[in-house]
């Protein structure tokens, strides 16, 4: 069985702690590793094989946690741009042969309870093998307006298979408390609950999905089909083109095929699941101290009750608040009353309105190559902090709008300017002019760290022209 883990999306509902760059799938939230890697290890339990379907630019975050995890046999498919979930799915199960069972599941979901998981997905492989899609639906303990609902019948008298009567779409606050009165009421007579959370968590086989997506969708199946006909393969790593990925049309596997197939069951999956999609959702999944305030050692709380306090570089302290989220990265503050955090993505749509890379990026920056933290951004001039991991090189490039100063502070750099290499020790620099062709390598065994002063009219991120690239980026 192959896991594949759709591991594509953003997370702006966690700015600024999640960026596009950086999204939560790769924070380490809960202690020493990310979401993506708690989900790589709940389901090599039982997959044997990962399937990894990333946007291009977060590749080389899967890849360097995965190396983490020491699971580097992972398969990928690279997207240029997303186009939701169907595409994505269908990319990845005709990659694969048709009677392989698939469980899709995306990357940055919280399971605590894997004792329960294991015994649902083993539900779910029996109707998978019986030529069945299967989704799995959350039992639901609150009235969330944030997520779509399944809902449900019973097929069997133990109740462990549902059919599917309906898809729910996101429900207004009363509706949502409607479905949890309804089902309080079965729950009361010990019959089966009605309506379920939509997980996003899916099981078939890879070729069943396939003809349902064909039947139902045949515009996104033909797409998908060339799409994957012209992409590049060296095997372990598949390229979607731009071109062709954009032809395929946007829609979600819920609307293309499960709202639609009839061989769709519904295991019921009381899993201590969380899709961690807001501030208040990861508020409740968080260790908190005496007060109900998150645990943080940079906190210093004088009579403050019930926070969510984040931010590891600055000390925080809060007098007489109560009920507030409060995330600190370096360069940007939120503060948020709980309840509202939900309106995070209002305040990401007008970063993007004001042309800003708040949402986009970090101060840290993580590259294939290693990372950058900007130190200081003035307009004339920009420093950097540059980490080089061993064995790596940034692209051969050049710019039209600055000059590079290149100070090394630990290591041993290979820098080739114009047609010269030569080797930078610490304390030494180069500098390179407007305009000339450079390039920075390690070629050392420990990381190289430097600090760059770029000087200039203009130094934005896009003011790079890369004329040769190992990692294949334009």
């Amino acid at each position: 069985m192959t896991n594949i883990i759709l591991c594509g999306g953003s997370g702006t509902r966690l700015w600024p702690i999640s960026r596009s760059l950086m999204p939560k799938q790769f924070v380490k939230l809960f202690g020493d590793n990310s979401l993506f890697q708690l989900t790589v290890e709940r389901n090599a339990k039982v997959c044997e094989r990962q399937f990894i379907v990333s946007n291009q630019d977060q590749y080389f975050l899967a890849l360097d946690q995965l190396e983490a995890l020491d699971k580097t046999d992972s398969k990928y498919l690279l997207e240029p741009v997303g186009r939701n979930t169907a595409p994505a799915i269908a990319l990845a199960c005709m990659a694969l042969d048709k009677e392989e069972i698939v469980l899709v599941t995306p990357s940055d979901h919280l399971i605590k309870n894997e004792e329960a998981y294991s015994k649902v997905v083993e539900r779910a492989i029996e109707l998978a093998k019986r030529d069945n899609l299967v989704t799995f639906g959350i039992t639901p303990n609150f009235a969330e307006t944030g997520f779509g609902y399944i809902q449900a019948k019973p097929e069997n008298n133990e109740c462990l298979v549902l059919s599917v009567e309906l898809f729910k779409e996101k429900p207004d606050l009363k509706t949502a408390e409607n479905y949890l009165k309804e089902n309080s009421k079965l729950s009361i007579q010990n019959l089966p609950l009605k309506y379920y959370w939509n997980s996003g968590m899916f099981m078939f086989k890879a070729g069943v999905f396939l003809e349902e997506l064909k039947q139902y969708a045949p515009e996104i199946y033909n797409a998908t089909k060339k799409a994957l006909e012209t992409s590049s393969s060296d095997g372990k790593m598949i390229r979607i083109s731009k071109e062709d990925m954009l032809a395929i049309p946007e829609d979600s596997i819920d609307y293309t095929v499960m709202e639609n197939s009839s061989k769709v069951k519904v295991v019921p999956s009381d899993i201590s699941w969380s899709d961690v999609g807001s501030f208040d959702a990861l508020y409740e999944e968080l260790p908190l101290d005496e007060n109900g305030n998150t645990l943080n050692d940079k906190h210093i709380s004088v009579d403050s009750k019930n926070n969510l306090v984040y931010g590891d570089d600055k000390t925080i302290a809060t007098i007489d608040v109560e009920d507030l989220i409060i995330i600190d990265t370096g360069d940007a503050l939120l503060v948020s009353k709980k309840g509202s955090s939900q309106k995070v993505k209002e305040v990401v749509e007008q970063l993007k309105d004001q042309d800003s890379q708040l949402h986009h990026i970090h101060e840290t920056a993580h590259r294939p190559w290693g990372t950058y933290t900007v130190l200081e951004d003035t307009p004339g001039y920009k420093i950097k902090r540059i980490v080089v991991k061993p064995g790596k090189r940034l692209s051969l490039q050049k710019h039209y709008h600055r000059n590079e100063h290149w100070i090394v502070v630990s290591g041993t750099a290979t820098v080739t300017v114009g047609e010269e290499t030569k080797i930078i020790r610490p304390n030494e620099s180069t500098y390179i002019k407007m305009g000339e062709v450079h390039r920075l390598a390690n070629d050392g065994v420990i990381p190289v760290i430097l600090i760059e002063a770029q000087v200039g009219e203009y130094t934005g991120e896009d003011d790079i022209v890369r004329l040769e690239d190992d990692f294949k980026r334009s």
